[in-house]
């Protein structure tokens, strides 16, 4: 084919959707990404994106025959040309929970070999699937102005409307003119407090700015990531977090779960499966402010030992201050790859890598330092499935997974496994 489709309609007829929130279609023998629809509607597809090859990129521009899941959109900003926050704004919960669990299935089978029934579940908290977010950031555009990128775009949507997060969130940020290229951290904590942090524009090497591919992609994630000047702008900048019985004081820009009863509920299923003895040794990585590693010092005791890896040193101070009573957990601030050899063998690992996994080299240390149960978290599902995949190469044998339907309104979805030998 040498005639580009971007900008034509195609009606098509959407089938299973896919990772990254979209649903497949096919036209003249072609595979179409086409997001806004739902499974088994007949939609006009504007195509908004063909390099070539074997598939393009589409919205759902018109629905010809709706899915009876399909309601009114939740996110005012998200449907076709806008906000990349919303994918499934226009779903009922049980319809997005649906596509998820469908999605995570599939990924297990095409990557790990598992063939498991997948059930996403609620988390507290959730309502109606707006307001559940304790946390956002927004980009600051070159006027000033904060706003969500659009979907695969730099451009900002500066209306502040994604429900995602309460509204009192957003008061007051569109009136004022920000840094251009800056981000705003905005946090509504445990006790109701606001807090505002404006991030100082990400340094990118010449390199990443020049480059429109996937170099210069990774280069401008490598800046974001990296030390930035930070500006506390509204509250203290150290919102306050509870899990159970115990409060942490935290970075307003570190990591703390996005929805409001995933921490908890996550310890939960972390300390039903550890079952970690008296005395044993558990490794707690990726460990951000101990959350896990409370809980798992709970079952090991006082002869027990916890060691935590974090690469963020200030989440591994602020974790040592919450865990301080605890002298059965060390904090370490290493990346995960390097800290690994220095630590003794654990009875029990819990991982919790960022979105990309932890890869094979991880895995294969993992492994070859013979812990009996390893408890496996992820929030994308290829990468879930990649690691999965990598355990069993090892060794390992899949015994339970639980999924959470942790990002109401987007096609995200946190899975936990448990895995033995």
């Amino acid at each position: 084919m040498s005639e580009s489709w971007t900008g034509q309609r195609l009606e098509v007829e959407l089938g299973s959707p896919g990772h990254g929130g979209f649903c497949v279609a096919r036209h003249e023998g072609r595979v179409l990404f086409v997001r806004h629809g739902l499974p088994g509607e007949r939609v006009v597809a504007l195509v908004t994106e063909d390099r070539g090859g074997s598939f393009c990129r589409a919205d759902a521009v018109e629905v010809v025959e709706p899915s009876p899941d399909r309601i009114a959109p939740l996110c005012p900003i998200s449907g076709p040309g806008g906000s990349g926050c919303c994918d499934y704004s226009h779903a009922t919960l049980d319809a997005q929970r649906s596509m998820k669990a469908s999605v995570l299935g599939e990924q297990l089978r095409r990557i790990a070999g598992v063939d498991t029934p997948v059930l996403v579940e609620e988390l507290p908290g959730t309502g109606l699937g707006t307001g559940w977010r304790s946390r956002v950031r927004l980009a600051v555009d070159a006027a000033g102005r904060p706003g969500f990128h659009r979907y695969r775009s730099l451009a900002l949507e500066t209306f502040l409307a994604c429900p995602q997060i309460d509204p009192s969130g957003y008061v007051g940020l569109a009136e004022r003119s920000w840094q251009p290229g800056a981000e705003l951290q905005v946090v509504l904590d445990a006790d109701g407090s606001r807090h505002v942090v404006e991030m100082a524009p990400a340094k990118v090497s010449r390199t990443g700015r020049r480059s429109p591919g996937r170099r210069g992609s990774m280069a401008r994630r490598a800046a974001v990531g990296g030390p930035r000047d930070e500006h506390v702008i509204i509250g203290s900048g150290r919102p306050v977090e509870r899990v159970g019985h115990r409060e942490w004081t935290l970075s307003a820009t570190g990591f703390w779960q996005a929805h409001r009863g995933a921490a908890q509920t996550y310890s939960s299923v972390v300390g039903e499966w550890a079952q970690a003895s008296t005395g044993a040794t558990v490794w707690d990585l990726y460990g951000g402010v101990g959350v896990f590693a409370a809980v798992l010092a709970e079952q090991v005791g006082e002869a027990g030992h916890v060691e935590s890896v974090e690469f963020s040193r200030q989440a591994v101070a602020d974790g040592s201050a919450a865990l301080a009573d605890l002298p059965q957990v060390r904090l370490h601030a290493a990346r995960v790859e390097r800290a690994l050899r220095e630590l003794s063998a654990p009875d029990v690992v819990v991982l919790d890598p960022p979105r990309a996994g932890a890869g094979r080299a991880v895995v294969a240390a993992v492994a070859d330092a013979g812990p009996e149960r390893v408890v496996h978290i992820g929030c994308d599902p290829a990468s879930f499935a990649r690691d999965v995949a990598l355990y069993r190469e090892h060794g390992f044998r899949l015994v339970q997974i639980r999924a959470f339907d942790a990002f109401p309104l987007t096609h995200h979805v946190e899975s936990l496994a448990l895995l033995t030998r």
